[in-house]
């Protein structure tokens, strides 16, 4: 395999992968069974110790 090739495949799939990563995350973001965990911790900053 050459430099150009390898470079061409890294570029195509890393793209690939990116993108896949990209929505994985998302849909983990955006998944309603995750609202109470993060809603929780977006309050912890403001919680007193509890």
């Amino acid at each position: 395999m050459s430099y150009d090739q390898a470079t061409q495949f890294a570029q195509t799939w890393g793209v690939v992968m990116l993108v896949a990563g990209f929505a994985v995350a998302c849909v983990y973001a955006l998944w309603p069974s995750n609202k109470d965990k993060f809603d929780r911790a977006a309050r912890a900053p403001l919680n007193d110790g509890e």
